[in-house]
Protein backbone atom coordinates (compact mmCIF):
# COMPACT_ATOMS: atom_id res chain seq x y z
CA UNK A 1 0.00 0.00 0.00
CA UNK A 2 3.10 2.57 0.65
CA UNK A 3 4.29 1.66 -2.48
CA UNK A 4 1.47 2.45 -4.36
CA UNK A 5 0.25 5.53 -1.91
CA UNK A 6 4.43 6.75 -3.19
CA UNK A 7 3.80 6.04 -6.79
CA UNK A 8 0.64 7.67 -6.97
CA UNK A 9 2.20 10.75 -5.32
CA UNK A 10 5.00 10.69 -7.56
CA UNK A 11 2.92 10.31 -10.60
CA UNK A 12 0.40 13.87 -9.14
CA UNK A 13 3.60 15.66 -8.55
CA UNK A 14 4.67 14.61 -12.25
CA UNK A 15 1.41 16.21 -13.56
CA UNK A 16 1.32 19.27 -11.30
CA UNK A 17 4.84 20.44 -12.83
CA UNK A 18 3.90 19.63 -15.94
CA UNK A 19 0.69 21.82 -15.62
CA UNK A 20 2.80 24.23 -13.80
CA UNK A 21 5.43 24.68 -16.47
CA UNK A 22 3.82 26.80 -18.87
CA UNK A 23 2.82 28.99 -16.26
CA UNK A 24 6.65 29.84 -14.88
CA UNK A 25 7.87 30.25 -18.54
CA UNK A 26 5.27 32.54 -19.39
CA UNK A 27 5.95 34.97 -16.20
CA UNK A 28 9.22 35.29 -17.41
CA UNK A 29 8.10 37.40 -20.40
CA UNK A 30 7.72 41.33 -19.42
CA UNK A 31 3.66 42.45 -18.93
CA UNK A 32 2.29 44.37 -21.85
CA UNK A 33 1.62 47.83 -20.91
CA UNK A 34 0.73 51.16 -22.07
CA UNK A 35 4.47 52.19 -20.78
CA UNK A 36 6.22 49.56 -22.95
CA UNK A 37 3.43 49.90 -25.54
CA UNK A 38 4.63 53.42 -25.93
CA UNK A 39 8.15 53.31 -25.77
CA UNK A 40 8.58 50.60 -28.28
CA UNK A 41 5.74 52.92 -30.58
CA UNK A 42 9.40 55.41 -30.13
CA UNK A 43 11.41 53.41 -30.98
CA UNK A 44 9.56 52.04 -34.34
CA UNK A 45 9.83 55.82 -35.05
CA UNK A 46 12.77 56.47 -34.67
CA UNK A 47 14.23 53.80 -36.88
CA UNK A 48 11.17 53.84 -40.04
CA UNK A 49 9.57 57.16 -39.21
CA UNK A 50 5.65 57.78 -39.30
CA UNK A 51 5.04 55.21 -42.02
CA UNK A 52 6.67 52.38 -40.61
CA UNK A 53 4.80 52.78 -37.34
CA UNK A 54 1.76 49.66 -37.98
CA UNK A 55 -0.32 47.84 -35.06
CA UNK A 56 0.92 45.10 -36.62
CA UNK A 57 4.64 45.99 -37.15
CA UNK A 58 4.21 47.06 -33.23
CA UNK A 59 3.11 44.30 -31.88
CA UNK A 60 5.29 41.69 -33.87
CA UNK A 61 8.17 44.36 -31.43
CA UNK A 62 5.87 43.18 -28.56
CA UNK A 63 5.44 39.87 -28.84
CA UNK A 64 2.37 39.92 -28.71
CA UNK A 65 -1.45 39.69 -30.89
CA UNK A 66 -2.47 43.08 -32.36
CA UNK A 67 -5.67 42.80 -30.59
CA UNK A 68 -3.61 42.11 -26.98
CA UNK A 69 -2.99 46.32 -27.53
CA UNK A 70 -6.15 47.81 -27.58
CA UNK A 71 -6.92 46.94 -23.98
CA UNK A 72 -4.45 49.03 -23.65
CA UNK A 73 -4.82 52.02 -26.52
CA UNK A 74 -7.44 52.95 -28.52
CA UNK A 75 -5.97 52.94 -31.81
CA UNK A 76 -2.63 54.02 -34.02
CA UNK A 77 -3.47 57.94 -33.86
CA UNK A 78 -3.53 56.82 -30.02
CA UNK A 79 -0.15 55.56 -30.02
CA UNK A 80 0.99 58.18 -32.40
CA UNK A 81 -0.18 61.24 -29.29
CA UNK A 82 1.54 59.02 -26.34
CA UNK A 83 4.38 58.92 -28.01
CA UNK A 84 4.72 62.58 -29.03
CA UNK A 85 3.83 63.71 -25.79
CA UNK A 86 6.68 61.18 -23.67
CA UNK A 87 9.15 62.44 -26.29
CA UNK A 88 8.41 66.31 -25.29
CA UNK A 89 8.60 65.96 -21.53
CA UNK A 90 10.12 68.47 -19.98
CA UNK A 91 12.27 68.30 -16.47
CA UNK A 92 12.64 71.76 -15.48
CA UNK A 93 15.48 73.59 -16.00
CA UNK A 94 18.93 73.06 -14.29
CA UNK A 95 19.75 74.49 -10.49
CA UNK A 96 22.07 76.40 -12.02
CA UNK A 97 19.92 79.22 -13.59
CA UNK A 98 18.79 81.44 -11.07
CA UNK A 99 15.16 81.65 -10.27
CA UNK A 100 15.13 85.45 -11.54
CA UNK A 101 16.70 84.94 -14.58
CA UNK A 102 13.86 84.69 -16.53
CA UNK A 103 15.42 84.48 -20.14
CA UNK A 104 17.87 81.47 -18.70
CA UNK A 105 14.70 79.46 -18.46
CA UNK A 106 12.99 80.40 -21.63
CA UNK A 107 16.43 79.70 -23.47
CA UNK A 108 17.25 76.49 -21.77
CA UNK A 109 13.28 75.53 -22.28
CA UNK A 110 13.17 76.15 -25.96
CA UNK A 111 16.74 74.20 -26.37
CA UNK A 112 15.39 71.09 -24.78
CA UNK A 113 12.13 71.10 -27.01
CA UNK A 114 14.20 71.42 -30.36
CA UNK A 115 16.75 69.02 -29.07
CA UNK A 116 14.03 66.78 -28.03
CA UNK A 117 12.57 66.83 -31.60
CA UNK A 118 16.18 66.87 -33.39
CA UNK A 119 16.37 63.05 -31.46
CA UNK A 120 13.14 62.32 -32.75
CA UNK A 121 12.41 63.79 -36.54
CA UNK A 122 9.41 62.29 -36.80
CA UNK A 123 7.48 64.48 -33.96
CA UNK A 124 8.25 67.62 -35.59
CA UNK A 125 5.76 66.71 -38.27
CA UNK A 126 3.58 65.20 -35.68
CA UNK A 127 3.59 68.06 -33.40
CA UNK A 128 0.98 70.45 -35.58
CA UNK A 129 -1.98 67.89 -36.36
CA UNK A 130 -1.55 66.05 -33.03
CA UNK A 131 -3.99 66.46 -29.68
CA UNK A 132 -1.53 68.32 -27.59
CA UNK A 133 -0.88 65.50 -24.50
CA UNK A 134 -0.26 66.43 -20.76
CA UNK A 135 4.09 66.58 -21.11
CA UNK A 136 3.59 69.56 -24.11
CA UNK A 137 1.07 71.42 -22.40
CA UNK A 138 2.75 71.29 -19.15
CA UNK A 139 5.89 72.57 -20.84
CA UNK A 140 3.66 75.47 -22.52
CA UNK A 141 2.23 76.45 -19.26
CA UNK A 142 5.46 76.56 -18.03
CA UNK A 143 6.83 79.00 -20.54
CA UNK A 144 3.36 81.37 -20.22
CA UNK A 145 4.30 81.60 -16.61
CA UNK A 146 7.76 82.33 -17.12
CA UNK A 147 6.98 85.20 -19.46
CA UNK A 148 4.32 86.38 -17.69
CA UNK A 149 6.58 86.81 -14.41
CA UNK A 150 8.67 88.41 -16.89
CA UNK A 151 6.50 91.18 -16.89
CA UNK A 152 4.82 90.25 -20.40
CA UNK A 153 1.54 91.72 -20.09
CA UNK A 154 -1.97 89.23 -20.57
CA UNK A 155 -2.72 90.98 -23.66
CA UNK A 156 0.44 89.92 -26.01
CA UNK A 157 0.93 86.65 -24.02
CA UNK A 158 -0.73 84.24 -26.92
CA UNK A 159 1.02 86.55 -29.66
CA UNK A 160 4.72 85.62 -27.75
CA UNK A 161 3.61 82.29 -27.05
CA UNK A 162 2.81 81.43 -30.90
CA UNK A 163 5.59 83.31 -31.84
CA UNK A 164 7.94 81.39 -29.92
CA UNK A 165 6.76 77.91 -30.66
CA UNK A 166 6.59 78.77 -34.69
CA UNK A 167 10.50 79.89 -34.61
CA UNK A 168 11.13 76.35 -32.56
CA UNK A 169 9.11 74.65 -34.98
CA UNK A 170 10.97 76.40 -38.20
CA UNK A 171 14.38 75.87 -36.78
CA UNK A 172 13.63 72.15 -36.20
CA UNK A 173 12.00 71.13 -39.74
CA UNK A 174 14.87 73.64 -41.23
CA UNK A 175 17.30 71.64 -39.43
CA UNK A 176 15.78 68.22 -39.84
CA UNK A 177 15.70 68.66 -43.56
CA UNK A 178 18.35 70.90 -44.47
CA UNK A 179 21.30 68.13 -44.53
CA UNK A 180 23.91 69.30 -47.16
CA UNK A 181 27.34 67.01 -46.66
CA UNK A 182 30.35 69.92 -46.71
CA UNK A 183 31.30 69.30 -50.54
CA UNK A 184 27.35 70.16 -51.73
CA UNK A 185 27.87 73.10 -49.18
CA UNK A 186 30.87 74.48 -51.07
CA UNK A 187 29.47 73.60 -54.94
CA UNK A 188 26.36 75.47 -53.80
CA UNK A 189 28.27 79.00 -52.32
CA UNK A 190 30.97 78.73 -55.59
CA UNK A 191 27.35 78.95 -57.56
CA UNK A 192 26.22 81.69 -55.58
CA UNK A 193 29.78 83.17 -55.91
CA UNK A 194 29.02 83.19 -59.92
CA UNK A 195 25.65 84.95 -59.52
CA UNK A 196 27.14 87.17 -56.91
CA UNK A 197 25.90 90.40 -59.16
CA UNK A 198 22.82 89.43 -58.90
CA UNK A 199 22.39 88.30 -54.94
CA UNK A 200 25.72 90.17 -53.44
CA UNK A 201 24.77 90.41 -49.88
CA UNK A 202 23.60 86.39 -49.13
CA UNK A 203 27.46 85.55 -50.81
CA UNK A 204 29.01 87.96 -48.93
CA UNK A 205 27.91 86.54 -45.98
CA UNK A 206 28.58 82.79 -47.46
CA UNK A 207 25.33 82.05 -45.60
CA UNK A 208 25.34 78.49 -47.47
CA UNK A 209 28.52 77.67 -45.76
CA UNK A 210 27.77 78.52 -42.58
CA UNK A 211 26.88 75.17 -40.21
CA UNK A 212 26.55 76.77 -37.41
CA UNK A 213 22.95 75.71 -36.36
CA UNK A 214 22.92 75.73 -32.74
CA UNK A 215 24.69 79.40 -32.72
CA UNK A 216 22.25 80.74 -35.05
CA UNK A 217 19.31 78.91 -33.19
CA UNK A 218 20.40 81.03 -29.75
CA UNK A 219 21.11 83.81 -31.09
CA UNK A 220 17.76 84.24 -33.11
CA UNK A 221 15.94 83.13 -30.04
CA UNK A 222 17.81 85.85 -28.00
CA UNK A 223 16.45 88.63 -31.45
CA UNK A 224 12.96 87.26 -30.19
CA UNK A 225 13.39 87.70 -26.28
CA UNK A 226 14.67 91.14 -27.04
CA UNK A 227 11.43 91.72 -28.47
CA UNK A 228 9.60 90.32 -25.47
CA UNK A 229 11.74 92.06 -22.46
CA UNK A 230 9.67 94.17 -20.00
CA UNK A 231 9.89 98.07 -21.54
CA UNK A 232 11.95 99.99 -19.21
Amino acid sequence: MAAKRSGAQNKQFQQTSVRLQPVQEASREPLLSRERIVATAVELLDAQGIGGLTMRRLADRLGSGVMSLYWHVDNKEDVFDLALDAVLEYRGPPQTIEPQDWRGEVVHMLEDWRASMLRHPWSASLLPRRALGPNILSRLELLSKTLSRAGVADAELNAAIWSLWNYVMGATITRASFDLSDDERATAQLRLTRLSERYPTIERSRLLLDNDWDGAFRKGLDFLLDGLAPRQ
